[in-house]
């Protein structure tokens, strides 16, 4: 028999919860609630007029006290401010808040009798004076407070640093190990930076509140930004805490790849700087093999959590993903190849940056190698943006590649004629070669005897540099000594062309097949 009524009041409670209704606000607090309309005017237009009401009467200098009168007439009963009606109160009110119409009107006439009072404290000169004094109190006191805040994180970061220098040079840290070390002391300080500002905004969110609460006609701001960042975060909570069973995986495999990352990010930075050695990976090689990997990770982790993701079982989620897969693999075909084509360049390393190289008919230097182009510098100074899947297509010269270790060649060839002793032009284009800037004393130059030509005979001098950027005025300056060299020597760099006349009547027959005493004939001319 206990049960009935319990049930029976939690029955008519929630349905009194969800009876429509409005509520009428005065400077953002709520003074009344009313459930139904009054013809002509709907329950929001009853409680918009209602507020302009109690606000006419409060804007005067009269006082009233608020009053209830019984109209059995009309079967209302008025609530009066003085002689002024605020509002009639009607049976379909006290049966909807479930209130005596008597109760329910002299429940609102202490409401509005309250409001009232409230709005002309809050509406007078002196009030408004206190409350912009608050507010400069306040924001001033939040400026001192960042300022402090400010120089704090300045002491404690030049202190970390300090401490920092003065451990490393105790413990002789170097390497990676003081990677770590500078990786730990960022950590720490970003950290508290975040502490900081996460404290800073919910002391700026306080503060733009509380500052609003100051003036009558901003405190229901106030109100409604609390209540919006409650209802905004609570829903958000809400929906996190429904979504934890496969949000907490999701998350999980996010911080894992973060970490991974930033774990091979470190190494490969230690690695270009020779800090880290690895068997089989060159220097150049640590960067370019960190971003495959940062991709083969990011790819791995979304395929991993993308059956988790909030709305990736949809048919919308799945249409949109195949679309937008299709798109890609039908519009990025070059692209593709020429990424693959900078892979494939990358691990091949047949050039680098700052490299003299020749891709077909284009000289110059490597400026940048990426996975999709590379750009040269030419010897005349003009940028050439080439793809890989051409370079890769084609034949590379790379000039710098061997100078580094042996030097490179520069060659060039004159024809001196018969005439001219060779040991004599050996020694004039070795001594002009060792008298040029940019050529290497060792490997001694040498000479080649490339051809006996019919009037000339074809030198070819080879000299070493290790300069392949500056070939191009490395080979002017040697031309330029190799004149002055034969030039005093007295050697004249040209090729000589002989000239003979020769009896032409003998026949061309061999001479073991001429006829025995043959004379060839002589040469007539007849008158």
């Amino acid at each position: 028999m206990r049960l009935i009524p319990a049930f029976a009041l939690t029955l008519l409670c929630s349905l009194w919860a969800q009876q429509p209704g409005a509520t009428v606000f005065i400077d953002g607090q709520e003074v009344l609630r009313v459930y139904t309309g009054a013809a002509p005017f709907t329950v929001e237009e009853r409680a918009a007029d209602i507020r302009g009401r109690i606000e006419k009467i409060g804007d005067k200098d009269a006082r009233p006290d608020v009053t209830i009168k019984d109209i059995p007439a009309q079967s209302v009963t008025a609530v009066l401010a003085g002689s002024v009606y605020i509002m009639l109160v009607t049976n379909a009110d006290a049966q909807a808040a479930g209130t005596p119409r008597e109760e329910l009107a002299a429940r609102y006439a202490l409401a509005i009798q309250k409001a009232l009072e409230s709005y002309r404290d809050q509406h007078t000169l002196v009030s408004y004076l206190i409350a912009a004094a608050k507010t400069l109190i306040a924001w001033a006191a939040f400026c001192v407070l960042c300022w402090l805040l400010k120089r704090g994180v300045d002491w404690l970061n030049h202190r970390v640093t300090l401490w920092f220098q003065r451990e490393t040079k105790a413990r002789q840290v170097r390497g990676f190990s003081l990677i770590l070390w500078q990786r730990a002391s960022l950590l720490a300080l970003n950290l508290l930076k975040i502490v900081m500002a996460l404290f800073l905004l919910s002391q700026v969110s306080l503060l733009l509140s509380f500052t609003f609460s100051l003036f009558p006609q901003t405190s229901g701001i106030s109100t409604t930004l609390i209540d919006y960042l409650r209802v905004t975060f609570g829903g958000i909570a809400r929906s996190v805490l429904d979504y934890l069973p496969k949000g907490g995986f999701v998350v999980i495999v996010c911080v894992i790849s973060y970490y991974l990352l930033r774990i091979l990010h470190i190494v490969a930075r230690a690695i270009e700087h020779g800090d880290l050695a690895v068997p089989g990976l060159h220097p150049e090689m640590a960067i370019p093999t960190y971003q495959l990997a940062r991709i083969l990770v990011v790819v791995f982790a979304l395929v991993v959590s993308f059956p988790y993701l909030p709305g990736g079982q949809s048919d919308a989620f799945k249409g949109v993903s195949i679309f937008l897969g299709v798109l890609i693999s039908i519009g990025s075909g070059s692209s593709v190849g020429n990424v693959l084509a900078g892979i494939t360049l990358t691990y091949m390393r047949p050039y680098r940056a700052g490299d003299r190289v020749q891709f077909g008919d284009t000289v110059g230097d490597v400026l940048e190698k990426s996975l999709l182009v590379t750009r040269l510098r030419t010897i005349k100074n003009v940028e050439v943006v080439i793809p890989n899947s051409a370079i890769l297509g084609g034949m590379i010269q790379n000039f710098s590649a061997m100078a580094r270790n042996r030097g490179l060649i520069l060659h060039t060839t004159v024809t001196i004629g018969y005439d001219a002793p060779w040991r004599q032009v050996h020694e004039l284009l070795i001594r002009a070669a060792q008298n040029t800037e940019g050529i290497l004393i060792e490997p001694v130059p040498f000479i080649l005897q490339t051809a006996l030509n019919d009037f000339n005979i074809s030198y070819q001098l080879n000299a070493f540099t290790d300069r392949p950027n500056e070939f191009e005025f490395t080979y002017s300056r040697l031309h330029q000594n190799i004149q002055d060299a034969f030039n005093k020597a007295g050697v004249e760099i040209m090729s000589p062309n002989y000239l003979a006349l020769r009896d032409g009547n003998t026949v061309t027959t061999p001479e073991a097949d001429r006829p025995p005493h043959y004379q060839p004939p002589s040469f007539r001319v007849n008158p």
